[in-house]
């Protein structure tokens, strides 16, 4: 074998599998595979994939940073110190 050669799979056209071999194969994994199809079907988008993580990810960042701006204004802050300091006098 050389380097570019890979090694022979269990599946391939040149394995010595029989007819009777394949068929216990195909009867263990159909039902598998019928079951992972009906999951998916039911489901088909559970999930986020890895680029709505990233659009997700930045639109929270974009949202955090605009809540900071808007904390860190006078006039907020304002706001937000007379709330306080009413709720302490009670």
């Amino acid at each position: 074998m050389t380097s570019t050669q890979l090694p022979a799979t269990r599946l391939t056209a040149n394995s010595r599998w029989s007819s009777r071999q394949l068929r216990r194969l195909a009867h263990r994994v159909w039902p598998q595979l019928r079951h992972r199809l009906a999951v998916l079907r039911r489901a088909p988008e559970a999930g986020m994939a890895t680029a709505e993580y990233a659009i997700a990810t930045l639109a929270a960042a974009g949202f955090a940073g605009l809540l900071l701006v808007i904390l860190r204004s006078a006039e907020v802050r304002e706001f937000l110190l007379g709330i306080v300091q009413r709720a302490l006098q009670v």
